[in-house]
């Protein structure tokens, strides 16, 4: 029987007639690789985004529809973002060319190489005619995606908290590893910020809300420079007499990094005593632009060593009919993990309809092969795991942005996510306050998002629930900071590897709906215990080779006992976003895959070179991130002999093959070992593995609507969303 008759939401019927085929093995490798050599025989993809050729396009005299789009001195003119392949780091002849059309530059980033612009709708298309353009996207709008954590993570356990109470805990907690919360801002004075001492570990607060311009500015001075400096100054908003009076960012922070800070309900978070970095880039509404979130992801990425950032949280989404390869905020959240980053993002919250499942409703950043895309669960007021399911609000994949060819043929990337599913339903956590005591938006707003945390709660200590994915992101970005203090040389690649294949497959989702499973924070920690503790120095500097040792003891076993339940873990491990692996070897030997430069994708992978301000009085060699540089990967191995392919267990299912049936066969020993591992050859996959096909259609323009993906919402609790999509 069809695995997806009762549920998947309008698929191609013209052709499929309710019946799916994903076709495997040497037809369709030759098919991708056909695809392939399509866009190099074209020469080069159509540059300006599908949804924001919809305004280029439209008569000059049409109503203004989209948040992008605007009138200006009778003109109709649209806020985008161009990403340049130049290598003059300040872009002065795309500048001045976009002046000359009528267009305002209003900010460069230093994540991608790329300008923030205003400019005519009608001028936008000769962009098309210059080497120098890359892309071109709307400047998109983005939006919040929207302890018993402990228990059911499976937190509680000798290897990472033997105990943990109300006010007292031992074992890992996240200490010493800072976590970049991007969001609607952290209530740093609220009590579950607070250390063993009382002071906040809220360590730094920047406001970048509509700071775009100046951030871009900021980026050309020297680290250290008064310039900067004030920059600095400028942007500072520790002294916020409403830190976060939307409610969402607190929230998202306490999940990942709270205190127990109510002694009537123990709402703690997964790493309670890890450093948080407010960067605010969504107002008091929860939503703002992809420019402020690209001016977010810069701020992190340059001082992420100053301030030991290892992980940035993105309970976000934006509307993409683009790949991954040119979607901006894609290319961002690239750069931040090739800095070493770990970049977590909500997988969204747009995974159902009407009761049905819908698929292919992934949104950016969490359609990059490099980020942890996280789903949401359902923990069924129970913290035991055996019952949990996936949401239904939780998106869905495969992705479905893509590349549009020269000759119009539009080649989607159907890449695998989400990554894997955490609890999102009703989790209880901090709720921000002004300094009057006044309630958050959100609280205020919808009073049942108090419902059963008492009518007075003491000022400092409120709490109220949320559920969306935009929690469940959060939920990992803490375990990743658990790992981190762990083993603080895991690369942000080995980390989403050991989140996977330690994670628990639930019974009756498909991979597109649950990735690898549920987090498994006994298991994740465990394997992070057994690696070497110097692998990301050594992938720094360039001493680590293709197949060396990679344990630092024996590998753990497979399966974990967590708050009474055993269960084996799902040993699964996506590579390249269409095959799945397995075996001990990707744990045990180097694999070239694990360097965070490296970004697989389909048959493409991508290298990221990481360019340093110079060393100076004020600021070390090799420390402070300048820009970034992107290119296709050389010739080489992307994995080792000893990883055993398990694609083929998907059958004609594909992504929509049950996670646990295959978790089941390779505890049972099937698979393929790959003798010669995976070779990249020109930019090319070569050797053994299986290419997923381009696969299902899905119904272009319904699932998608030409690549719309809504923005998070926030959602009250299963079913019950309380704002489903952005502005028009």
């Amino acid at each position: 029987m069809n695995l997806l008759t009762p549920f998947i939401v309008l698929i191609e019927r013209r052709r499929l007639k309710h019946k799916l085929t994903w076709l495997f093995a040497s037809t369709l490798l030759l098919g991708s690789l056909g695809a392939h050599a399509a866009m190099q025989g074209q020469g080069k993809h159509r540059k300006i985004a599908q949804d924001l050729a919809t305004s280029v396009d439209a008569p000059d005299g049409s109503p203004t529809k989209k948040r992008w789009e605007r009138r200006m001195r009778g003109m109709r003119m649209v806020d985008a973002v161009v990403v340049s392949n130049s290598s003059e780091p300040e872009l002065v002849s795309l500048r001045r060319y976009i002046e000359r059309l009528g267009g305002t530059v209003n900010a460069r980033f230093s994540s991608v190489r790329a300008l923030s612009v205003t400019m005519p709708a009608r001028m936008v298309r000769r962009l098309e005619s210059r080497e120098d353009v890359e892309s071109v996207s709307p400047d998109r709008p983005i939006q919040r995606a929207a302890s018993a954590l402990e228990l059911t993570t499976g937190v509680i356990g000798s290897q990472v908290r033997p105990s943990s109470a109300f006010g007292s805990y031992s074992g890992l907690d996240g200490s010493g590893v800072g976590i970049a919360v991007l969001d609607s801002g952290i209530m740093r004075t609220h009590a579950a910020f607070a250390n063993a001492s009382g002071s906040s570990r809220v360590l730094r607060s920047v406001n970048l809300v509509g700071a775009a311009s100046a951030a871009a500015a900021a980026s050309s001075y020297a680290p250290g420079s008064w310039q900067r400096n004030r920059f600095e100054s400028s942007i500072d908003w520790s002294s916020a007499t409403a830190a976060d009076p939307y409610g969402h960012g607190t929230h998202v922070a306490a999940v990942a990094a709270g205190r127990g800070s109510n002694p009537a309900y123990d709402a703690g978070g997964v790493a309670p005593n890890a450093n948080l970095y407010d960067v605010r880039v969504l107002g008091a509404d929860g939503s703002g632009t992809m420019t402020d979130a690209l001016a977010g992801i810069d701020w992190v990425i340059y001082h992420a060593k100053e301030y030991n950032i290892r992980v940035m949280n993105l309970s976000m989404a934006a509307d993409s009919s683009e790949s991954w390869q040119t979607d901006p905020l894609a290319r961002a959240a690239r750069s931040a993990t090739a800095a070493g980053i770990v970049v977590v993002a909500s997988a969204g919250n747009f995974g159902g309809s009407n009761g049905q499942k819908v698929f292919g409703s992934i949104g950016s950043p969490g359609n990059e092969p490099s980020v942890i895309t996280v789903g949401s669960t359902h923990m069924q007021g129970t913290t035991v795991r055996g019952d949990d399911t996936v949401n239904l609000f939780s998106s869905r994949g495969p992705t479905r942005g893509g590349l549009v060819l020269g000759n119009g043929t539009r080649v989607a990337d159907n890449l695998l996510k989400p990554d894997l599913v955490a609890p999102g339903n009703r989790i209880v956590a901090a709720a921000s306050t002004d300094n009057q005591g006044n309630w958050n938006f959100l609280a205020a707003n919808y009073p049942a998002l108090r419902d059963g945390l008492g009518s007075a709660q003491s000022s400092g200590q409120q709490l109220m629930s949320l559920s969306g994915t935009s929690v469940s992101a959060p939920v990992v970005a803490g375990a990743v900071a658990l790992m981190l203090q762990a083993n603080p040389g895991l690369t942000p690649p080995l980390v989403k590897a050991a989140l996977q294949y330690s994670a628990q497959p639930l019974p009756g989702a498909v991979l597109a709906e649950q990735g690898a499973g549920l987090l498994n924070v006994d298991g994740a920690v465990r394997m992070a215990k057994a690696l070497r503790t110097d692998i990301a120095s050594r992938v720094a500097a360039g001493t680590i080779w293709a197949g060396a040792t990679l344990n630092a003891t024996a590998l753990p076993m497979p399966m974990s006992t967590v708050n009474g339940q055993t269960f084996n873990w799902s040993r699964l491990v996506f590579a390249g976003g269409q095959q799945i692996v397995t075996g001990t070897a990707l744990f045990t030997k180097y694999q070239p895959i694990w360097d965070p430069a490296l970004t697989w994708g389909g048959s493409t992978v991508r290298q990221t070179t990481v360019n340093f301000w110079p060393a100076s009085s004020t600021v070390a060699a090799q420390t402070v991130a300048q820009s970034f540089t992107e290119a296709a990967a050389p010739s080489g191995s992307l994995l080792t002999s000893g990883v055993s392919s398990v694609t083929s267990l998907a059958g004609g299912s594909g992504p929509f093959a049950l996670t646990a049936s295959i978790s089941s066969g390779v505890v049972l020993g099937s698979g393929v070992i790959l003798s010669e591992g995976v070779i990249l050859s020109e930019g090319v996959i070569l050797s053994e593995g299986v290419i997923l096909s381009e696969g299902v259609i899905l119904s272009e323009g319904v699932i998608l609507s030409e690549g719309v993906i809504l923005s998070e919402g926030v959602i009250l609790s299963e079913g019950v969303m309380l704002s489903e999509s952005v502005q028009p």
